[in-house]
């Protein structure tokens, strides 16, 4: 198969200087002094420039017609079919995507992602907004190019998960809303029943950052092909299959932040270590959509670190580790008060139940804007406005309310839905691993999660982008995506606490 090595050969540069954009993000996020923002900018601008152009030349569409004619008789799973296949579906995108505008989107969130840092220490979206408002008309430019049948949000959406349409998002996030509606409310009149304060004690950093090392160590994340430091906004990062990097961040009086911003962020990693070695440097040896990775990690930090089970285990090394704050504390009373329901305004610590009504205000204020329905000096007060409607709260500064996410200052327009599909995905994949290995939560309360682990790197791991989300649920799981198995859930555990 001469084409197809060749294709393979031409396919790897690509994936290189992706990579190397990927290192110089990290960077960005974690070590580079404020100085630098203007010339990694540029740095960023043109590897994605170059990337892009290398991979729509006519050289690599030669390539791709002479691999299809040499793959047209393998099975549809193989990965010389697949990676054919969904090499295809990128090239005929990108090919929509003039190069001057993949650098200036690169360029553009680059530097917005200084300016966002600055805007939110400072809780000013005034200082943001002109950015901002340039990232979205980007952003619209993109959209067109890319074309769309029904809303012009479709063609972002379906850049992070394939096949996804808007409408279909209204629809699940309406199934949502009328059952988790009535749940906080319920639950909101129970709130006595538990207390979340011993959470708010003073708890050393650095002894937080060693305990979630010891939890990442045995979920099965491979430090010898990765690190964890610090960054204003928890993420990970993949320059490969052997080095795919997370970040945390650390508050003395907050204990969650740096533990499930840990685990949240490991889970993404898990699946990222695991891809199969044979799809390194080819486009599949990715993710296959951002709601099958936010199923992942979003499965280990709550399904399985807000456990009962986990911390039976963990609970008493915890202990230790804070007798002062938690020797007097029993584990029933720290599993609930880290599983305790309250209207939040922060995104990334909101419990269970209200999670995915943050994710509809983002959605909702991400289509109006997008639609040009919202002007963006008005997104601080639509913001603040949905919050009251959803839950009940208004932000008392911009830094706890439209300024608390980075996504939009890296450009990620449409990315927020998929936690939401994540969180769907993640229970339905967790309850088919425990049908299928009932021994997994008995190994849990042991401290050992290979159980787990195998079944998802063999059931969605290994596959990379080898098949469309929707194909790779139901191969995992024999169902399509299902709110029911969400909601069923939530009631079991939370009725169970409160």
């Amino acid at each position: 198969m001469i084409q197809l090595t060749r294709l393979k050969s031409k396919l790897a540069e690509v994936c290189d200087l992706k990579g190397a954009a990927s290192v110089l993000g990290w960077d960005q996020q974690t070590y580079m002094p404020p100085g630098g923002a203007s010339a990694r900018a540029e740095q960023l601008a043109t590897l994605e420039k170059l990337s892009h152009e290398m991979f729509i030349s006519a050289e690599m569409g030669e390539l791709l017609e002479g691999a299809a004619a040499e793959v047209s008789g393998l099975a549809f799973d193989s990965d010389e079919a697949s990676l054919v296949r969904v090499t295809r579906r990128d090239y005929d995108k990108a090919r929509k995507i003039p190069a001057a505008l993949v650098a200036e989107i690169a360029r553009t969130t680059s530097l917005g992602m200084e300016v966002w840092v600055k805007a939110k220490a400072e809780s000013n979206f005034v200082e943001f907004q002109p950015i901002l408002e340039k990232i979205y008309q980007l952003h619209r430019a993109l959209a067109n190019c890319l074309g769309f049948e029904e809303r012009i949000y479709d063609a972002l959406l379906d850049q992070y998960e394939p096949g996804m349409k808007t409408s279909d998002l209204e629809k699940i996030f309406a199934n949502l809303k009328a059952q988790l509606v009535p749940m906080v409310h319920t639950i909101s009149e129970k709130l006595t029943n538990v207390d979340d304060s011993i959470l708010h004690r003073q708890y050393d950093g650095q002894k937080q950052w060693d305990f979630g090392i010891e939890v990442l160590k045995r979920f099965g994340y491979d430090f010898e092909k990765g690190r964890q430091d610090k960054s204003v906004h928890p993420f990970t990062t993949s320059f490969s299959i052997h080095d795919v990097r997370i970040t945390t961040r650390v508050e003395e009086d907050f204990l969650p932040s740096a533990l499930f911003g840990t685990l949240h962020e490991g889970g993404h990693a898990l699946y990222d270590q695991g891809i199969s070695q044979d799809l390194e440097r080819t486009p599949l040896g990715a993710g296959a959509s951002l709601g099958i990775h936010e199923s992942q990690s979003r499965l280990w930090e709550n399904l399985v670190g807000k456990s009962l089970g986990f911390w039976k285990f963990f609970y008493p090394r915890l202990q230790s580790t804070f007798p002062e704050s938690l020797a007097p504390v029993s584990l029933q009373a720290f599993y609930q008060a880290i599983n305790r329901v309250q209207p939040s305004l922060i995104r990334i610590e909101a419990d269970e139940v209200t999670y995915n009504l943050h994710i509809m205000i983002r959605f909702e204020l991400e289509v109006d804007l997008l639609e040009e329905k919202l002007a963006m000096a008005d997104l601080p007060a639509a913001w603040n406005t949905k919050m009251k409607e959803y839950l009940g709260i208004v932000p008392p500064k911009d830094a706890e309310g439209v300024l608390q996410d980075v996504h939009w200052s890296n450009g990620l327009i449409g990315y927020f839905p998929t936690y939401s599909l994540g969180n769907l995905i993640s229970v339905q994949l967790f309850e088919k691993a425990k049908a299928e290995n009932r021994d997994i939560p008995g190994q849990m309360e042991r401290g050992n999660f290979s159980g787990l682990l195998e079944w998802l790197r063999t059931h969605v791991h290994y596959h990379g982008r080898k098949f469309l989300p929707v194909e790779l649920v139901e191969r995992a799981t024999g169902s399509h995506l299902r709110v029911e198995p969400y909601i069923n859930y939530l009631k079991s555990k939370y009725w169970e606490i409160y």
